[in-house]
C-alpha cells in the first residue's frame, strides 16, 4: 500500500507559511536533493490555498504527476489539469493508497493535513524545521486537533542552512 506522507517546511515556532501564505522565508539549501525528493512521489494532495499560491507562481501543474486539489469552491471545469476533490476525501485517499505507484505527497495545507490526520490517513510526518521564528502565520496543525503519537525514523542536520529534517511514522490514529 502506498503511503501518504505529509512533507512540509516549518518555522521553529510551528508555522508553515506567513499569514498571507508567503513562503519566501524558506531558504534553498544546496545539500538537499529536491529532484530526488520529488522523484519519490507521483501523486500530490493539495489544499486550495496552497494550489492558488502554486498558480500565482506559475506552477499549477507537475508533468508526470497527478494533482488532487481539495476544495469546496473551485470548479473542475476551470482547472482541467488537476482533479478537484469537493467531497468523499477519505474514500479518494483510500483508493489512491490502494493503487500501484509511488508514495503520495500531502503537499502543504495545515487544514488538509489536520483532516486527513484525524481520519487516520497520514502515514508519515516529515518536517524540515527552519531556523526562523515567524511569530504568526499558518500553523502546521491548526486547532482543534487530537493527540497523535509519532515515532522518529530519521533525522538530519543541514549545517549550511541550519535546517533540521525530522521524519516520523504516525503510530496511532488521532483520538476523538
Amino acid at each position: 500500500m502506498r503511503r501518504v506522507r505529509y512533507h512540509v517546511a516549518m518555522s521553529l515556532d510551528g508555522y508553515i507559511a506567513e499569514a498571507d501564505g508567503g513562503y519566501d522565508w524558506i531558504p534553498k539549501d544546496p545539500d538537499i536533493d529536491f529532484a530526488a525528493l520529488f522523484n519519490q512521489f507521483d501523486t500530490f494532495l493539495i489544499g486550495r490555498r496552497t494550489y492558488e499560491l502554486m498558480l500565482r507562481a506559475g506552477q499549477g501543474s507537475m508533468p508526470g504527476n497527478r494533482l488532487f486539489v481539495f476544495s469546496r469552491t473551485l470548479q473542475q471545469r476551470d482547472y482541467p489539469g488537476v482533479t478537484i476533490v469537493a467531497a468523499d476525501q477519505e474514500k479518494l485517499v483510500n483508493s489512491l493508497r490502494a493503487e500501484a505507484g509511488k508514495d503520495i505527497w500531502l503537499f502543504g495545507g495545515g487544514e488538509l493535513f489536520a483532516s486527513l490526520l484525524k481520519a487516520g490517513l497520514v502515514d508519515t510526518v516529515e518536517i524540515a524545521v527552519l531556523p526562523v521564528m515567524l511569530g504568526a502565520g499558518i500553523p502546521m496543525l491548526p486547532p482543534p486537533a487530537a493527540e497523535t503519537r509519532l515515532k522518529l525514523t530519521r533525522h538530519e542536520i543541514y549545517k549550511k542552512s541550519g535546517i533540521v529534517w525530522l521524519d516520523y511514522d504516525v503510530v496511532s490514529d488521532a483520538r476523538p
